[in-house]
């Protein structure tokens, strides 16, 4: 059997087993008796309900990867990928535009053999529990979208990227890098301008309690806001959110219309501080540089594979071509990207603590450490969180760290011999 066939089986395999491994793990996790710091906040049928939100989506998500890996399988040892491209080749158009095709088709089996998963997670899962507001509608508006923005924006770097691989010679992936870097930081500046606003509608907020309260501790910080938004988040769903968008004197903050309506005045500050927190500790710039990091090694390796005749053949292709092998490449790719993740979870999670402790210390319009506690329980509440997670789920999976870990963290500030914590 084709090494590279018999690699790339085994990583789909033995990544499905640890995430059924996980999953029940997980499942296993779940006590019924609601923990101590909960208690008079989760009502004894909302705790249950939350227990039953991760059975469901659990056990719905592990059906899901099932089907997928067998359809996956399917595709690989039936030749799938060569059908496709024999049809993209059809056309008789050059190497880049028959690229796009083939990736363009392959996006389009991948879309529609998910679209049943996600109608149902959306329509039947968030609409059982009481999440879900979308309108078929809007739903398929979104679609269409999606795939507008695809074409639009990712169809000209994928161009960019098979140009300067088939033209640029050893130094193609260097040039891929600052390409895809390029795009990385246009994009960040036209979403909340042109992108957002597509699916969204952003409404200045108004004036009063919440906006002066917002705007005196950004003041506090000496942190430039070019402006305070709330955004119609409840056309899709009843959860709650804020975040950040733009960079310098650009830098907005949005809230989920369903945050403002379900947190007092002080806990929507103290989510602001967290975000805050991010910022002033630097978190987002050093991320991101991390990204950018990882992804000029992604193109490296990758490098080195296109035009492999074996990693073709494993695929069972009549011809080898750069765009088929960046394709593959993500096969190969997927045990160093998953470790990866794992890193940036890890890291991720720290950066976490750090701005809980930075909105707790900081507490400038009445924000403090119990402010921010009494806003992440009645998220918690809200969004059906699971408050026991497997350590193990949590470890391979959770950027956040679990919420009883978070509020553990933010206690320990309040308490003098905490190692001198409280400041």
């Amino acid at each position: 059997m084709n090494g590279y066939l018999l690699f790339i089986l085994s990583i789909l395999l033995l990544g499905y087993l640890i995430e059924l491994t996980v999953a029940l793990l997980n499942l296993r996790s779940l006590s019924p008796e609601l923990p101590a710091e909960f208690a008079g906040v989760f009502e004894p049928d909302q705790y249950a309900r939350s227990q039953e939100y991760t059975r469901v989506t659990t056990r719905f998500g592990l059906i899901q990867s099932t089907v997928s890996l067998a359809a996956t399988l399917a595709f690989i040892l039936a030749g799938g990928f060569n059908l496709v491209d024999l049809v993209a080749r059809s056309f008789g158009l050059a190497p880049i535009p028959t690229g796009l095709i083939f990736t363009g088709l392959l996006a389009l089996i991948s879309s529609g053999f998910n679209l049943p998963f996600s109608v149902y997670s959306t329509f039947g899962i968030e609409q059982r529990f009481g999440f879900n507001t979308t309108t078929i509608a809007t739903y398929l508006l979104d679609l269409v979208k999606a795939v507008l923005l695809a074409v639009v924006l990712g169809g000209p770097l994928l161009a960019a990227i098979l140009w300067f691989f088939e033209t640029s010679g050893s130094l193609a992936w260097l040039y891929c890098w600052v390409a895809a870097v390029a795009f990385i930081l246009v994009v960040q500046f036209l979403a909340p301008v042109v992108i957002m606003p597509l699916f969204n509608k952003f409404t200045p907020l108004a004036e009063g309690e919440l906006k002066a309260a917002i705007t005196g501790y950004a003041a506090s910080q000496r942190f430039a806001l070019q402006g305070i938004y709330t955004m119609d988040g409840s056309k899709r769903s009843t959860r709650a959110n804020a975040f950040f968008t733009g960079f310098g004197r650009f830098r907005r903050i949005v809230f989920f219309d369903t945050l403002t309506e379900k947190l007092t005045t002080a806990e929507i500050v103290a989510v602001l501080a967290h975000e805050m927190g991010h910022y002033k500790l630097r978190h987002i710039p050093v991320m991101m540089a991390l990204s950018i990091l990882q992804m000029g090694i992604m193109f490296y390796i990758l490098s080195l594979f296109l035009g492999n005749a074996g990693l073709s053949a494993a695929f069972g292709m009549e011809q080898v071509s750069t765009y088929a092998s960046l394709v593959f490449f993500g096969f190969l790719y997927a045990p160093i990207s998953t470790l990866l993740a794992i890193g940036f979870n890890g890291f991720s999670r720290r950066n976490e603590y750090q701005a809980d402790r930075f909105a707790a210390e900081t507490h400038g319009a009445g924000v403090g450490g119990e402010a921010l506690i009494s806003g992440l329980k009645r998220l918690s509440v809200s969004n059906l969180a699971n408050l026991t997670p497997h350590p193990l789920h949590v470890f391979l999976n959770y950027s956040h760290p679990p919420i009883l870990a978070r509020i553990e963290a933010l206690r320990r500030l309040a308490q003098p011999d905490a190692g001198g914590a409280a400041r």
